[in-house]
C-alpha cells in the first residue's frame, strides 16, 4: 500500500471508522533512520490512533532503533513487512523474501521486542516460490513466534518473486484460505489474521469464525465506504457518520489545516475519488478534483464544489 495508506488517507479513514487498525505505508528502516525530515515519514494526526507503523528492513539493530522510534512518536504498534513482493526491496532484502530467512525475522523481532513495550506484531505471505505452505510456513512462524512475535497477519496467497510482477502477485497465485486457518488451528496461542482478495463486511464476519481478526486493503482504498460499515458490524457501535457527505465535510477541518502546513489539495483529495463510488454525481465528483485540484492555489472551494455535484442521501446509508 505504498503510496496509498499515507497520513491523508488514514485522516480520511477515521471520519469513517473509529475501531479499525489503521497501518501506514511500509516505511524503511533507511528512511527513518536517515531521511530527513522525519516527519515526512513518521508524521501523522493524533485522529488516526489506533495506529500501526508498517517497517520494511532485515537489520535487527535497525529494526529494533526505529521500533524505539515508532513508540517514542506515539504509535500502537510497530508491524514487520515480510509480506511485499516488490521488486524495488527484494534487493534491500526486505519483503516477502525474508520468508526465505526466518532466522533474520526471529532475530529481527527479539530485537524489536526488546527495544519497545508495544506489540510487534509480522505480515506475511503463505510462503515464497516453491517453499511447501505446510512445512516452510510452519517452521516459518514457528520460529518467530519462539522469538516473541504473538500476532501474525498473513495474506492467504504465495508470492512469486521471479516470474510474476508485484501486481500479478497481489492477483495471480490462488488464495488459500483454508492454510490459513489450519494455521490458526494449529497455534491457538497465536493471533491470526487474515489478508488477500476480501471485499465485503459479510466476507470479513465470515472469517471471523476460523481466525482472529482480517486486514483489507485495496478494497478499503478504492471502495471507502466500506470501511463505515465497520463499527457496527463488527463492534456493535454506531459509526461516526450516516452517510458519504457527512464524512466529507467532517474531513474540511483536517483538509484547511493541512492547506494552511503547505500540503497541496490534489494529494489529499485524491484518497477520496473512490467515496461517491456508484452514487448519482459521482463521476462529476471524481472529475472535479482530478481537473482542478492539481492547480496551484487550489483550496476548500474546489473541494467544496466537487461535493455540489453529488446528490446527497439524506437517509441513513448504512440501513
Amino acid at each position: 500500500m505504498m503510496d496509498w495508506t499515507t497520513r491523508d488517507y488514514r485522516a480520511f479513514a477515521r471520519t469513517l471508522t473509529r475501531r479499525a487498525l489503521l497501518y501506514t505505508e511500509m516505511v524503511t528502516t533507511g528512511a527513518i533512520l536517515y531521511g530527513s525530515p522525519r516527519a515526512r515519514f513518521l508524521g501523522y494526526d493524533e485522529v488516526e490512533h489506533p495506529l500501526a507503523l508498517q517497517l520494511g528492513g532485515s537489520d535487527a539493530g535497525e529494526l529494533a532503533e526505529c521500533a524505539s522510534i515508532a513508540e517514542e512518536w506515539g504509535y500502537d504498534e510497530v508491524n514487520l513487512n515480510v509480506g511485499c513482493p516488490s521488486d524495488r526491496v527484494q534487493n534491500n532484502l526486505i519483503g516477502a523474501c525474508l520468508m526465505g530467512h526466518p532466522e533474520k525475522v526471529a532475530a529481527a523481532v527479539q530485537a524489536m521486542n526488546d527495544a519497545v513495550s508495544i506489540p510487534v506484531t509480522v505480515k506475511c505471505r503463505i510462503g515464497i516460490d516453491d517453499q511447501d505452505e505446510d512445512a516452510d510456513l510452519e517452521r516459518f512462524i514457528s520460529m518467530v513466534a519462539d522469538a516473541g512475535c504473538k500476532t501474525f497477519i498473513v495474506h492467504a496467497r504465495k508470492a512469486w518473486l521471479q516470474g510474476l510482477s508485484p501486481k500479478e502477485n497481489r492477483e495471480v497465485p490462488p488464495l488459500n484460505y483454508a492454510r490459513v486457518y489450519r494455521l490458526k488451528a494449529n497455534h491457538p496461542e497465536l493471533h491470526i489474521g487474515i489478508n488477500g482478495g476480501i471485499k465485503t463486511l459479510e466476507e470479513c464476519q465470515a472469517q471471523l469464525t476460523h481466525v482472529d481478526s482480517v486486514m483489507v486493503g485495496r478494497e478499503a482504498y478504492q471502495n471507502p465506504w466500506l470501511l463505515a460499515q465497520v463499527d457496527e458490524a463488527l463492534y456493535g457501535e454506531p459509526g461516526p457518520v450516516e452517510n458519504r457527505h457527512a464524512a466529507a465535510r467532517a474531513l474540511r477541518p483536517y483538509i484547511a489545516e493541512r492547506l494552511a502546513e503547505g500540503a497541496r489539495l490534489n494529494h489529499i483529495t485524491r484518497h477520496l475519488l473512490g467515496l461517491f463510488q456508484g452514487c448519482s454525481g459521482g463521476r462529476r465528483f471524481r472529475r472535479h478534483l482530478s481537473e482542478n485540484a492539481h492547480r496551484d492555489g487550489a483550496g476548500l472551494a474546489v473541494f467544496d464544489d466537487a461535493l455540489g455535484l453529488v446528490v446527497e442521501q439524506r437517509e441513513a446509508e448504512l440501513a
